[in-house]
């Protein structure tokens, strides 16, 4: 460039405003794509005629004789063109096409930046707006026509819904790799994999037969998982909606016994109820017809506490022993006595099990097997009688009715913290990742993170003792002696900023006396009381006239031992 011309272009950056010039497309950002081009063949003819071309130019020689000023007014920036005669300047772009068609690419790639180097932002701009769609590249097409199916397939398989149907929407190929590719099954796949609502979900539809299947004729095509998904997703929302407005179907179970009543403890699963009662009764209830099934005898008082799997019963009883049970038969395995006073809970899970007593003491028991169970350690630090336990991999976490809340190693039984907050006895707690949960005879219900032991949260509500409580991801659910089931929004409650008047859900009211038990999963609780009673509020399949307060349509089952 002249330097009478460079003066001139600085003082033209100046006078316009910064940010006018900066915001153009940089020369850096034009340079990179050209050098990619070098990749592409190029599309002009090779073939033309060039005998009779002059010898070749300089290639300082040859820019088009063109510039563009820019003219300052009151109004926006005008850019005007100037350029020779029309005749003039296509004989000329003619002969140094024909001129750049004759240079290897190299040679082409470096004549190009030498020309755009010339130009002003204004120029850049244009060719970074006809340079980017020539730098596209629809790989999904492409891949396809390699023999490479399966890695298109394997990236739109990472879309999300909303994204999935807008590359449907793309073009006929990208709507034939997602057919092929099964990708809304998988989709469905990924999401009942991840998440407990989508699985039971398709346990309870029986739309999971359909899934984690080869293609084989028994698999619908993709276009009946593709109308399956907005089916399951506005299932979601209902259900959803009948937690937040309370809308349930409620069927009930009424054990009634003749010399006591009240159900302790309980614990469900798709099948079967199974019961704990103050009749020293064990009793196994059908969960579809709600038929008793079985009854167990053997404990020679209340049965406070039970946990079951796939193989064992385990029970704990005001006549202070354990016992465990056979699930299928009922036969009685083993019978530990250590505690000297009424087992109050237990918990087990992967060889290790723990109880505790009213005796104000705990025991960690090794289960090698249902008949070989030996005791591992006593843990001796509460004032009173020690109501809860609970326990994973790290802490063992008791509560009891001196208020607080200790913490032990799972693996060496040592104390680590004691959580202070409570005014009066602690009756419920669960325990999962850093949060434990609590309930207490003070009427409230406290939050707690475990490995600092601060309180995160008070939830108040309830106007009697607080008995059982429960929570998953999304809820806490609790029972207390006011007869009343709370449902909380868990997320609300560990956020600072949530008012305490947006915690509390709902209150589901039904049972005629003090909450035992519960146990909740996304689509039910079930209850029982010291009303004999065992309530299962069903938020699934609820009728089109169920009502969002007041007394449901409820279905019962009485059953009178003898």
């Amino acid at each position: 460039m002249e330097p009478e011309m460079e003066d001139k272009t600085v003082e033209l950056m100046c006078s316009v405003p910064r940010s006018l010039w900066l915001g153009c497309s940089s020369v850096a950002e034009s340079l990179c794509a050209l050098r990619c081009l070098q990749s592409i063949p190029s599309t002009r003819a090779h073939n033309q005629n060039t005998s009779g071309m002059e010898s070749q130019t300089p290639v300082d020689d040859l820019s088009p004789k063109k510039n563009t000023v820019l003219k300052f007014t009151n109004g926006p920036v005008v850019s005007s063109r100037k350029r020779p005669s029309e005749g003039n300047y296509e004989k000329e772009k003619e002969h140094c096409i024909a001129l750049f068609d004759q240079w290897s690419e190299a040679d082409q790639v470096e004549f190009v930046e030498r020309l755009i180097s010339r130009m002003c932002h204004y120029q850049h701009g244009h060719i970074n707006s006809y340079l980017k769609p020539m730098l596209q590249r629809d790989f999904i097409t492409a891949l396809p026509a390699q023999g490479l199916d399966h890695i298109a397939e394997n990236i739109l398989s990472f879309l999300d819904a909303r994204s999935l149907c807008a590359a449907e929407l793309v073009c006929k190929e990208w709507q034939r790799v997602i057919s092929e590719g099964m990708l809304w099954k998988k989709l469905i796949e990924r999401m009942v994999r991840t998440d407990p609502l989508w699985k039971g979900l398709s346990e309870r539809h029986q739309w999971e037969k359909y899934l984690f299947k080869n293609r084989t004729a028994e698999i619908p095509p993709n276009s009946y998982y593709h109308s399956l998904y907005p089916k399951i997703i506005q299932d979601i929302e209902t259900i959803e909606a009948n937690w937040r407005c309370g809308r349930h179907n409620l069927q009930r179970i009424q054990c009634r016994s003749e010399n006591s009543k009240g159900v302790y403890c309980l614990q469900y699963d798709d099948e079967k109820i199974i019961s704990g009662l103050r009749d020293n009764s064990i009793k196994i209830w059908d969960k579809q017809t709600l038929e008793c099934l079985k009854i167990l005898t053997g404990h020679t008082g209340s049965v406070l506490c039970l946990q079951y799997d796939e193989r064992v019963i385990v029970t704990g009883s005001s006549d202070s022993t354990v016992r465990v049970w056979e699930v299928t038969t009922g036969e009685v395995l083993n019978t530990l006595i250590h505690h000297n006073e009424a087992v109050l809970h237990l918990r087990f899970a992967n060889g290790l099990m723990v109880t505790c007593s009213k005796d104000r003491s705990i025991a960690v028991w090794d289960m090698a097997s249902p008949t070989d169970i030996s005791l591992r350690r006593v843990l001796v630090g509460h004032r009173a009688a020690v109501n809860v336990v609970d326990f994973d991999d790290k802490y063992i976490v008791s509560a009891s009715g001196d208020r607080t809340i200790k913490v032990w190693s799972t693996s060496t039984c040592e104390f680590v913290r004691t959580l202070n907050g409570h005014k009066r006895g602690i009756a419920c707690l669960q325990y999962r990742d850093r949060l434990v949960v609590s309930g207490s005879s003070d009427n409230t219900i406290r939050l707690w993170d475990i490995e600092c032991g601060a309180c995160l949260r008070v939830l108040e509500g309830h106007e009697e003792l607080v008995r059982c409580i429960r929570f998953d991801n999304k809820r806490i659910v609790s029972g207390a002696y006011d007869g009343k089931i709370k449902v909380w929004d868990l997320q609300a409650a560990l956020d600072p900023r949530a008012p305490a008047s947006t915690l509390c859900l709902r209150t589901l009211v039904e049972h005629s006396g003090r909450v035992f038990r519960l146990q909740f999963d996304e689509f039910q609780i079930i209850s029982s009381s010291h009303d004999d009673t065992i309530l299962i509020w069903d938020f699934l399949n609820v009728s089109a006239n169920g009502q969002s307060e007041g007394r449901s349509p409820s279905r019962t089952y009485t059953y009178i031992s003898r």
